[in-house]
């Protein structure tokens, strides 16, 4: 049998490139997942938000699902929200939907997750993060409530910033 070398530029190979369908790998392509379910009291998800993550280079994983008219907070803001946090098993360890009423704070005295996130929207928009464990409460957890090592996610209405 005899073999064959075929000599290849790499002009060659750049307009081949061209030609040949790019194929892609599943584990590339952003997941989707479906919205959650809305606490009571919660507005309403715009019918074009997204169903995929976005992820930041320190690993926070967040969607906007209504968009915002007013200005994002920066970490020296002061927002007023309503949030409900859940942990990876469904379990809600905090909400202030449940309580009734909304909550103000320096973002920049919150978990880095929040700090991080809640820059990604506008007030009157809506966000929801997936926060990893270094962002959140870390090896430690908040006991009893959150244990170590937990990843935390919150569906968060920014109704005002300071």
């Amino acid at each position: 049998m005899r073999s064959f070398v075929v000599p290849c530029s790499l002009f060659t190979l750049v307009a081949l490139t061209l030609f040949i369908p790019e194929r892609t790998v599943a584990a590339d392509q952003p997941k989707e997942v479906p919205h959650p379910q809305l606490p009571a009291g919660a507005g309403k998800i715009d019918a074009d938000a997204p169903k995929t993550f976005a992820t930041t280079p320190t690993g926070l994983q967040y969607r906007v699902l209504r968009k915002g008219n007013g200005g994002n907070p920066k970490a020296t803001n002061t927002v007023k929200v309503n949030y409900h946090g859940w942990l990876d098993d469904g379990k809600v360890f905090d909400s202030s939907y449940q309580r009734g009423e909304a909550i103000s704070f320096p973002l920049n005295q919150v978990i880095p997750g929040w700090t991080e996130g809640m820059q990604q929207v506008g007030q009157g928009g809506m966000i929801e993060l997936v926060i990893p464990s270094k962002l959140g409460y870390g090896d430690r957890g908040a006991p009893p409530v959150i244990p170590p090592k937990a990843t935390l996610h919150f569906l968060v209405e920014l109704i005002e910033v300071h």
